[in-house]
């Protein structure tokens, strides 16, 4: 007669830590969610498929399936902008279940109304990333064709990207429009909060390690290099240890700025109209239009 396996004493340990962090989960959950049923989240991994599905509608050549010819690309796009508009009503139904005293019934028709909405201003979106391109072939000596810079290109991978983000965060979606800069950001090294708003023919050379926050807004015709910060000098206290959200704390680029690798640029200052920013350059006061900022020449003593 064979004998009752004894108990296993590191299994007993994981079901004790395991009650532990059901405990500690219910407790968060109900500290965000006080009176009702925990709401599921969007689906990290369905957004970022949506990005991609968004991306190869607007660029089918370039990041669609291969082999496409002018007969099965609008037949690709067609179905691709079907998938997009279920994805995001889904997508965007769920961030709005999580607010206070949200109900589904309103919460799932404002979500295919903005769909909708989105979906519309997808032909706005392609053109105005179509300066971008342009703006790269014209500010990089390098760049042998616009069919390049599309494929190839970081800060204009960054800028698309960021330009898809800020239309779901215009339509209140914040959370949708994070998980895609983030994984943005994952991708090109380039972190472009989904709140900046960034003009037309904006051009990131390189990229690497470029921040844009929440509120900067960037004029036309700008071009950025590697290294540069647009991020805010201090934040405001509520004077209870909170910090004040949404304030207005990024920088203000005019129109046909450059700013040159390594350049931080803090706090609601203005950069203006065709003003040049030296590479290392530390700024924290607004410039006026046209003018140059460097660093103090080097000197080298012997």
């Amino acid at each position: 007669m064979s004998q009752p396996n004894p108990p296993n004493s590191d299994d007993e340990q994981l079901d004790v830590i395991a009650e532990k962090l059901r405990l500690i989960r219910i407790t968060s959950q109900q500290r965000r969610y006080p009176g009702r049923t925990t709401p599921r989240l969007p689906s990290r991994s369905v957004v970022i498929r949506l990005l991609s599905n968004v991306v190869g509608a607007l660029y089918p050549r370039h990041f669609g399936p291969a082999g496409l010819n002018a007969q099965t690309v609008d037949i690709f796009v067609a179905q691709t902008l079907r998938t997009i508009r279920q994805r995001l009503t889904e997508q965007l139904e769920l961030e709005w279940l999580l607010q206070p005293d949200a109900e589904q019934l309103p919460c799932r028709r404002r979500a295919r109304t903005d769909a909708d909405a989105f979906m519309a201003g997808l032909p706005q979106i392609r053109d105005l990333h179509d300066t971008d391109i342009n703006a790269a072939f014209q500010g990089d000596p390098s760049a042998k064709s616009l069919d390049e810079i599309v494929l190839c290109f970081p800060g204009i991978a960054a800028i698309l990207r960021h330009r898809i983000a800020h239309s779901l965060y215009k339509l209140g979606a914040p959370m949708l429009a994070r998980i895609m800069a983030e994984h943005s950001h994952s991708l090109s090294g380039i972190d472009i909060h989904p709140g900046a708003k960034i003009g037309p023919a904006c051009f990131i050379d390189h990229g690497t390690g470029v921040v844009i926050g929440e509120t900067a807004v960037i004029g036309r015709n700008v071009r950025i290099y590697q290294q540069v910060t647009l991020g805010a000098k201090r934040f405001e206290s509520d004077g209870e240890g909170g910090l004040v959200k949404g304030q207005p704390r990024h920088p203000l680029v005019g129109d046909d700025v450059v700013i040159y690798a390594g350049a931080n640029i803090l706090g609601r200052i203005e950069i203006g109209k065709g003003a040049v920013i030296g590479g290392g350059v530390w700024l924290t006061d607004s410039v006026p239009p046209g003018a140059v900022v460097t660093q103090a020449k080097p000197s080298l003593n012997t």
